[in-house]
């Protein structure tokens, strides 16, 4: 096996993020349900950003949180996502090389506009989420740079783009040529909804060796198995893939392996602000450690630290120097 160029390559969908602080008010008149997450359309989602106030804007998409966390911690990180070479296709893709990702997947010249989130940030704290998908769900084969997969020590897929036919051909096409150049491959469950709708699909992917390692929260493990109880479905997990990662929100995560399971607790916070990109930072933490050989432990450990950071501001992206903050804490860089 040759010397990986990338430490991780991550696909997922491409979304601009658009983050306003706005009151209950704005909701109501746009018919919005507070604290839920609606896709919309392209109309929709004009008329949203026309009524809004001043925005904090920055590339975004789960799988795009997770690589620039992974970029952060100083590791060599690359990024597929789909965009339309329109204005904010244009921004994204510049944010995401300032945060030092490789990209560079072509930007589609017609068809539906760059996708955005439209994120209201009420004064409680509380999140609403409008999402217009546009071309990021138009991720196609011919997006799959063989050489850039190959050449990725992990390979790192988002659930969330599970849905489109066209992007579940170029996973499995980034998933064949990773393991054929003998590199892992990771996939995020993204959402207990995602589980729901594609559970056949999912575990079809673990126990035919599609996906080596899977990142889950609990709802997400105990919708994979349709069962309460946390331990039974773990004990299934250890029998679909060789490696489970399951974060337990403050009580840490557990890391299962044929070896047996390792819990490991989360980092103490001093104040929680906001959740979003709770679970991308950590599997940039983990994974992180994974490259770096840090065993389970304390990649679990830098998973923490990671995901404890960016729960203490508004926004997805660390806010302070997450290599630092790992050498303040001792853990591996």
């Amino acid at each position: 096996m040759t010397s990986a160029k990338y430490d991780v390559l991550g696909i997922g969908n491409a979304i601009f993020d658009v983050l306003v602080q706005t009151d209950d008010g704005f909701l109501t008149g746009h018919g919005m349900t507070k604290g839920g997450m609606a896709l919309i359309d392209e109309a929709r989602a004009a008329s949203i950003y026309r009524d809004m106030g001043p925005a904090t804007e920055m590339s975004g998409g789960s799988a795009a949180n997770t690589i620039v966390g992974i970029a952060n911690l100083g590791a060599r990180a690359a990024y597929v996502g789909k965009i339309k070479d329109d204005q904010i296709g244009r921004l994204y893709a510049h944010d995401i090389r300032a945060a030092g990702v490789a990209f560079e997947t072509a930007p589609a010249p017609g068809g539906p506009a760059t996708g955005c989130s439209y994120i209201l940030v009420t004064p409680d704290g509380e999140r609403t989420m409008n999402t217009y998908l546009g071309a990021a769900q138009d991720l196609t084969p011919a997006d799959i740079d063989e050489a850039q997969v190959a050449a990725s020590a992990i390979l790192y897929l988002e659930g969330y783009l599970w849905d489109p036919a066209s992007a579940k051909e170029a996973f499995v096409k980034a998933s064949t040529i990773a393991h054929g150049a003998g590199r892992q491959v990771a996939l995020t469950m993204s959402d207990s909804f995602c589980v729901d709708r594609y559970r056949d699909e999912f575990l079809g992917l673990m126990r035919n060796g599609t996906a080596d390692l899977i990142f889950a929260n609990e709802a997400e493990l105990r919708s994979l198995y349709q069962t309460p109880d946390f331990d039974s479905a773990l004990t299934q997990l250890r029998n679909d893939v060789k490696l489970g990662i399951v974060t337990r929100s403050e009580k840490g995560c557990v890391v299962a392996s044929s070896e047996g399971v390792i819990s490991v607790p989360a980092f103490p916070i001093q104040k929680l602000v906001d959740t979003t990109g709770a679970g991308d930072l950590f599997a940039a933490g983990f994974l992180f450690g994974l490259v770096r050989g840090a065993g389970y432990e304390k990649a679990g450990m830098l998973g923490g630290l990671a995901a404890a950071e960016v729960i203490q501001h508004i926004g997805a992206r660390p806010q302070t120097s997450l290599k630092e903050l790992a050498q303040k804490h001792g853990l591996p860089v």
